[in-house]
């Protein structure tokens, strides 16, 4: 498959199997996407120049062609040396980017676009809804304030936003104008100028039987329209006004009662809108965003019948719901602060809803700066402050896609700003950073030695589940860059502690707290000091009423006091935790809880290995559907896998890794799990190319962890330099369990694994 580009977004490159290609720093990203602007024409390397610098340095030529190899490099990797380019080819005085017709994203969306103008309605609509699935966020995100991307945006996000009204379209035309009315209603908060939109919206409201929301969508438009512009609405906006007033017969629905014409699967669609069914439809009548649906309609489960408080609970929420409708104007930005809080409780009900929420929450950002207004895209940004316990992003791209946005409103704030707002960024930052994650704005990428290697074991068994080495699912998740990012999370997290304190804001401290402990990774052995944020985080929770704080403060204190072999008081923070979630409807809570057990009963060390491993994959079945992919990947393998190191005994005796087990996708820890494995199948050499491969492990809850099998594969392997900087690593944590502080599992003592690697050094681990 031939490789592909996306611009819809960040700029990207896939390769044919559809994994993300690493494309170096911003400026090898800039070429990529000025190339991509220039529409397979040759761009002169002088103009790369000027488009790449300001002021251009005295080697800017030489730094460009650098630029060209390192991306002719990544996007053809098989490409001999010596032979010429195909796909980056030097032509005249430049370069051009040789793409195909389909091979970047943007250009296909025009051709979808296009074709589906000529398609009949239903079949239109399936081919935009796909090609409007194709957008990530705004497009040439990083390169928004660039010279040479400003046309082209506007011109794809022109494109864009007619393609939504063409859907639009396509609904009324089909009947359907109850699923219309939603998508409207977020596209006008979002675009307020778009008469068309505004006309839409209000026709589609009429259709619903909504006549007096229809009248009242149109005045809100002329209202804008006058006051912010100056202007009078146009025709179509006058004209369907007056049409609406006197209920015209060619507003009514297309397909009337008899409803209109059977999807192209077969499936009949409905054009009753809401007042027929006696159902709520959308955001703007539920106040549930998309992506919880599912729970009512034909196909649904029977829903157990609810209870009297259930149902005066569900009453007064469609009350609210309707009421908010009717009285926050289509198109208001309070619509879009409202959104983020439903996403935020969203975002704590479950695995569907987790999911959901990170990616309106998305959608939610890009829609505020569009708007340019820095101080409600703060707004919309800092309202998310559902709390974090894992070190690992479950969307590492998503992460650098939010830190971008946040820097770039933290730039844009006005000096006047509220100071919540700035303290509510910069703790977005430490968060969303995690102490692995890399460059604000650049999805972050692993070294390539980490899919170095052939699969290990043997025969079709040794191949299912992702292999090591093999596949995409090797490289997504994995440990990021570090360096400048770390810093600045920690910088962000200490500075949004500094500013809720002193503003004596307890909901923004126990924001501002979470992100400190986020970046209180920085080597080994910091249980004690998590142990204090969590103490803290626990007395102010309770105190003022924030439970959802509240329990994170717990989850962090059972991380700790696990890695201090501290159970009976781990053990209270996990009842805690539970009766807590119980009491509150914290579902995912639970996820941590069981692990936690089976951490504990796997460290009494009075149960096999087959008992430890049965208590494990116990607790892996509860991960199933929880919607964090960041914990879930390679999560049970790496348990497993400290349950044999810790009954292996002596520092060779790996027999009971089994060399022919199937262990499954091992994710992002495949690079410390590799020498191990291979050992287990008595392949040395491989084995220690793979201890001299593998990366340093990202400062997170599982760095002892992973230090510790780095050091046992070392001590088997007689790797000197490999069991120095294990034991130098662990040393801080000589008091823990290793791996305990994620709650998660554990290799047993650090101390006993640094008296292996002190008796090897030669000197004791004291």
């Amino acid at each position: 498959m031939p490789i592909g580009f996306g611009v819809l977004g960040p700029v990207t490159a896939w390769d044919g199997a559809g994994s993300a290609i690493a494309l170096k720093g911003p400026r090898h990203r800039a070429v990529l996407a000025r190339l991509i602007v220039a529409r397979r024409r040759v761009v002169p390397v002088t103009h790369l120049v000027d488009d790449l610098w300001t002021d251009p340095p005295p080697g800017a030529v030489a730094a460009v062609r650098t630029f060209v190899a390192a991306l002719r490099r990544a996007l053809e990797p098989q490409r001999p040396p010596r032979a010429p380019a195909r796909l980056l080819v030097t032509e005249g005085p430049g370069y051009a980017l040789r793409a195909e017709p389909d091979a970047v994203d943007a250009w296909r969306f025009e051709q979808a676009v296009t074709a589906a103008a000529a398609l009949p309605p239903d079949l239109a609509l399936a081919r935009r809804d796909e090609a409007l699935g194709w957008w990530r966020g705004p497009a040439y995100a990083e390169f928004a304030d660039e010279p040479w991307a400003r046309a082209e945006r506007s011109r794809l996000a022109e494109l864009r936003l007619h393609a939504v009204e063409q859907q639009a379209e396509a609904r009324l035309a089909l009947g359907l104008a109850a699923e219309a009315v939603p998508e409207l209603d977020a596209h006008v908060a979002e675009h307020p100028w778009r008469e068309d939109a505004w006309r839409l919206l209000a026709l589609a409201l009429y259709r619903t039987g909504r006549q007096g929301d229809a009248l009242a969508v149109l005045r809100r438009a002329r209202s804008l329209l006058v006051e912010e512009l100056g202007v009078d609405p146009g025709p179509g906006l006058r004209r369907l006004e007056a049409d609406i007033l006197d209920h015209a017969e060619h507003l009514a629905p297309p397909y009337g009662r008899e409803g209109p014409p059977n999807r192209p699967d077969g499936s009949r669609r409905s054009a009753e809108g809401p007042e027929r069914t006696g159902r709520t439809e959308g955001p703007g009548r539920t106040g549930r965003p998309e992506g919880t649906e599912g729970t009512e309609g034909p196909e649904a489960p029977a829903r157990p019948v609810a209870s009297d408080a259930e149902a005066a609970a569900d009453q007064v929420w469609a009350q609210a719901a309707a009421v908010y409708d009717r009285t926050v104007a289509s198109g208001a930005r309070a619509r879009l602060e409202s959104t983020v809080g439903l996403l935020r409780d969203l975002a704590v009900t479950g695995g569907g809803g987790l999911e959901a929420a990170r990616r309106h929450r998305v959608a939610a950002i890009a829609a505020a700066e569009e708007l340019g207004d820095a101080e409600l895209t703060a707004r919309v940004i800092g309202a998310y402050d559902v709390p974090a316990i894992w070190t690992r992003s479950d969307d590492p791209e998503q992460s650098a896609h939010v830190i971008a946005a946040t820097e770039r409103t933290l730039a844009a704030l006005p000096p006047d700003a509220p100071e919540v707002l700035r303290a509510r960024l910069l703790a977005t930052v430490a968060l969303e950073s995690r102490g692995s994650l890399g460059t604000p704005g650049v999805p972050a990428t692993r070294g390539a030695s980490a899919t170095q290697g052939a699969p290990l074991g043997q025969g079709a068994a040794a191949t299912r589940g992702a292999p090591l080495g093999q596949g995409a699912s090797a490289t997504r998740g994995a440990p990021l860059r570090q360096g400048a990012s770390a810093t600045r999370g920690l910088q962000a997290a200490k500075e949004a502690e500094r500013i809720a304190r002193r503003l004596d804001d307890p909901t923004l401290l126990a924001f501002a707290l979470n992100g400190v402990f986020m970046q209180s990774f920085s080597h080994a052995g910091l249980a004690p000091q998590r142990d204090e944020i969590g103490a803290e985080l626990v007395t102010l929770s309770a105190r003022h009423g924030l439970v959802t704080f509240e329990i994170l403060g717990h989850l962090i204190r059972l991380q700790a006091r696990a890695a201090l072999a501290d159970f009976p008081a781990a053990d209270a923070h996990a009842t805690a935790v539970d009766r807590l979630a119980a009491r509150h409807e914290r579902p995912l809570v639970g996820v941590f809880t069981r692990w936690y057990r089976a951490l504990r009963f796997s460290a009494t060390g009075r149960a096999s290995a087959a008992e430890e491993e049965a208590a494990y994959r116990d607790a892996a079945a509860c991960l199933d559907g929880a919607g964090m992919p960041g914990l879930e990947r390679g999560l049970l393998p790496l348990a497993l896998l400290s349950v044999r190191v810790r009954h292996a005994g002596s520092p060779d005796g790996f027999a009971l890794l089994d060399a022919g087990a199937d262990w499954g996708d091992w994710g992002p820890y495949e690079p410390w799990a590799r020498p191990l494995v291979l050992l287990a199948q008595d392949r040395r050499p491989e084995a220690a190319a793979a201890l001299r491969e593998a990366p340093e492990p990202p400062h997170d809850l599982l760095s002892e962890a992973l230090w510790t099998l780095t050091g046992r594969a070392a001590l088997a392997l007689g790797d000197r330099k490999a069991i120095a900087r294990a034991h130098a690593a662990l040393l801080p944590a000589a008091a823990e369990l290793a791996g305990a502080g994620s709650g998660l599992l554990t290799l047993g003592p650090v101390a006993r694994h640094l008296d292996d690697l002190g008796a090897a050094l030669g000197r004791c681990s004291g």
